[in-house]
């Protein structure tokens, strides 16, 4: 199939048309994450909102590309950086974009969601893990604020 075709597929489209992108920039914007060098392999985990107690649930694998320290727009005041960081060390926040690695049409594509969990693999062979703080999408991705977990995973 065709970069054009997989572009034009029904699901990506009405997938797109749900949120007023246009498929085909959408799509572009998408295969730059999953081909780009420098994005990263991570799998993605939901708690069950109903039960705290229960296992997170595995979404599936995507790809992330960390684009730096998070920058909060410039017109913000001090009292909202405060607000958006909770007391948290800024430093830990970071700029990225995610896409599912599944094909749209398949059962095992998903959409990532604020409070999800990330596990990135770095290119050293470790497991970091990041909280999905905020997330929302454009023509351009879907544009994530992540919070790295510093606590150590075992």
């Amino acid at each position: 199939m065709s970069t054009q075709e997989l572009a034009s597929d029904p699901t990506w489209v009405q997938i797109c048309q749900a949120v007023a992108l246009d498929p085909q920039r959408r799509f572009t914007s998408r295969q730059a994450v999953l081909g780009s060098p420098d994005a990263l392999e991570a799998t993605l985990y939901r708690a069950d909102p109903d039960d705290a107690d229960a296992d997170e649930e595995d979404l599936g694998d995507a790809r992330v590309l960390i684009t730096g320290v998070f920058q909060p727009p410039a017109e913000w005041s001090d009292s909202e950086r405060e607000e958006y960081y909770d007391d948290s060390d800024p430093a830990q926040f970071f700029s990225a974009l995610i896409e599912c690695i599944a094909a749209p049409a398949s059962r095992a594509y998903f959409t990532a969601e604020a409070g999800d969990q990330v596990a990135v693999n770095t290119p050293e062979g470790a497991i970091e893990m990041y909280f999905l703080y905020e997330i929302f999408e454009d023509e351009d991705g879907h544009h994530a604020v992540l919070i790295r977990d510093t606590e150590a995973l075992f």
